[in-house]
């Protein structure tokens, strides 16, 4: 019996063991293994999706609106600068996240970890709706209109084909982003290196300018100045639209080689140099515009282009448009991945998990992503998407930072290869509360009631498909799912082929 005893208690062992460890696969472990999102990403790629998705039609629309509520050319820097070092801090809090959660989809994973499943689905409903293909529609918009312009000389392009051609930008940067993760990386990569030439050039203009000694409009720069709580509010919210994109690396933790050294790496390079060019970028605009001549200007770059660079000021809007649609590639590539995260965890259509079987790419994700984005351009109107985009997106930026602060004290047995001071969190999460509530008590307007309408109404969803999933939910959801997996040829991730 001792022989048969060896062999059933080396079973048991066996079992027990395998028991043990299935127990012990944790949010830090078990999702690299179970996607088959392919590790494509290094530390360059990561600091061009960074530097790629900041830098973006931003930095060329956003000085004037910033000048508009601060009145100053000395407070409209500071204001850049501050904005830089907000971001930064929101990205340090993002990087101890990304490194201690180690899941794709930005937020999501954070905010399901600190709180739960609905704010969580409420953070993916609203991105998948509000937040993201705003943004991306936004970037297209505008992309459209400094492409258009040329061709318009004396006259505003007509919308019909500022739209068309926003549509065709998304429908391009959607099909290359789902026809290969490596692909996508290596457009963001060329756009990126694209748009680094004009900001280079505005920069090394604008100091040659200075040097020759045109610094008249720097005099008294502090003079005008507005203090009040609700105008920094809004020049903060014009501000950190142009740095939107310092959380993007988050959303493709998966898909980033060794990402406990890259992405806080990438973070730290990456801001900032994008902070710098900033800087420098507006002080170039100062150099040549008076504050009245920068606020009268219909294109802040276009301006500067013509009054410096003439005859080859033809060059700006050719690598705005470069800037533009390397930002809306970066916006298009990482978003994606929050859709997928999202359904792979139950929260959307189950479909849109799925893995394409020949590209290994979240193809199904990426395409409705463009879909709603595309909806997005029919009104066109860009200032409302914008207040839109920074009343929803800072909502769930000082959440889930919020959040990083309760796992402190929650969650203490997970590993944390970076860890950032405390009082950073708590920090970046009031001035979060700060930029929520600003621009309601400056200027109040309906447009904010309409979004968080609009986010709660997502716990309709929530309760009828994820929560009780109730039977005639299903039925229309699994005939769906079964017929778009036939027809886009996609599978579970999981079924991926290696």
């Amino acid at each position: 019996m001792w022989p048969p005893r060896i062999g059933s208690g080396w079973k048991m062992e066996e079992t027990s063991l395998r028991k043990r460890r299935e127990d012990e696969k944790s949010i830090q472990s078990i999702e690299p293994k179970t996607t088959n999102l392919q590790k494509e990403l290094g530390l360059f790629s990561g600091i061009c999706i960074i530097v790629g998705t900041i830098i973006g039609s931003g930095i060329f629309i956003s000085p004037k609106s910033v000048l508009s509520n601060m009145e100053a050319v000395g407070p409209c820097l500071i204001i850049w600068a501050a904005c830089g070092i907000l971001a930064t801090l929101g990205a340090l809090c993002f990087a101890e996240l990304g490194t201690m959660i180690t899941k794709s989809g930005g937020e999501y994973p954070y905010l399901m970890e600190a709180f739960g499943p609905i704010p969580a689905f409420l953070f993916s409903w609203t991105s998948l709706f509000v937040i993201k293909p705003s943004s991306f529609a936004i970037i297209c918009l505008s992309f459209s209109e400094y492409v258009s312009a040329p061709f318009y000389s004396g006259c505003n392009p007509p919308q019909v084909v500022i739209k068309l051609l926003a549509a065709a930008a998304i429908l391009l940067i959607t099909t290359v982003n789902a026809l290969s993760v490596r692909l996508g990386s290596y457009v963001q990569n060329v756009f990126t290196a694209a748009k680094m030439v004009i900001v280079v050039v505005i920069i090394i203009s604008g100091l040659v300018l200075l040097a020759q000694g045109n610094t008249r409009n720097f005099e008294n720069s502090f003079e005008g100045t507005k203090l009040s709580l609700g105008a920094i509010g809004l020049a903060f919210y014009n501000g950190l639209w142009a740095y939107d994109g310092w959380n993007q690396l988050n959303y493709i933790t998966e898909e980033l080689r060794n990402p406990f050294r890259n992405l806080p790496l990438a973070i730290i390079i990456g801001i900032p140099l994008v902070t710098g060019c900033y800087i420098l970028m507006n002080v170039s605009y100062f150099t040549v515009m008076t504050a009245t001549e920068l606020l009268q200007s219909q294109a802040v770059a276009v301006t500067f282009g013509d009054r410096v660079l003439y005859p080859a000021s033809w060059v700006v809007p050719l690598f705005v448009a470069f800037s533009t649609i390397g930002a809306a590639n970066g916006t298009c590539f990482t978003a994606g991945r929050l859709v997928y995260v999202a359904g792979r965890e139950g929260h959307m259509l189950k479909v849109l998990s799925y893995v394409s079987v020949k590209r290994l790419t979240p193809a199904p994700a990426i395409i409705f992503y463009g879909i709603i984005a595309t909806i997005y351009i029919i009104p066109g109107d860009i200032n409302s998407l914008v207040n839109y985009f920074s009343f929803a997106a800072w909502l769930f930026y000082g959440l889930t930072i919020f959040g990083l602060v309760v796992m402190r004290f929650t969650r203490k047995e997970l590993k944390r290869p970076i860890k950032v001071p405390i009082f950073i969190p708590i920090l970046v999460t009031l001035l979060s509360v700060f930029l929520v509530l600003a621009p309601i008590i400056s200027q109040p307007a309906w447009e904010y009631l309409y979004c968080v309408l609009f986010m709660l109404s997502g716990l309709i969803f929530y309760f009828l498909f994820v929560y009780h999933k109730f039977g005639w939910a299903q039925k229309i959801s699994n005939p769906l799912t079964m017929h778009l997996q036939m027809l886009m040829e996609v599978v579970p991730a999981e079924q991926a082929p290696e």
